[in-house]
């Protein structure tokens, strides 16, 4: 398995899939290049699975497409919901960040540098 996907995460994406218009539905995640260390998570509905770029999975019952380029960078990521009294959201604790960005949403990978912006 590439990712795992907590309770609290698959309870909050179970919710927001009842609001998409498909049963055929996935959680698309990824990294696309930006933020302040070079890379950012993407992580947002799909309903098209390309099988020689996409890799396919399913973690806590959520099915999961990410593209199989990315998936050296985000290997062993945790998906996680955490609830405050300023809201909620969504973590993500990717073991192969060499560095992060203080905002969560940034990262560096050894294996990839990205395009670091300015914040």
């Amino acid at each position: 398995m590439v990712i795992n996907i907590t309770d609290n995460a698959r309870h909050q994406i179970e919710e927001m899939m009842k609001e998409e218009d498909s049963e055929t539905v996935r959680l698309r995640f990824g990294v696309k290049g930006g933020g302040c260390s070079g890379l950012s998570y993407s992580l947002g509905f799909d309903y098209d699975v390309n099988e020689e770029l996409d890799h396919t999975e399913e973690s806590n019952g959520i099915p999961l497409t990410i593209k199989k380029f990315d998936i050296d960078v985000i290997e062993g990521t945790t998906i996680d919901f955490k609830q405050n009294m300023m809201g909620g959201g969504f973590t993500i604790d990717n073991p192969n960040a060499i560095v992060s960005c203080g905002c969560g949403s940034s990262f560096k990978a050894k294996e990839r540098a990205g395009t670091p912006e300015n914040c």
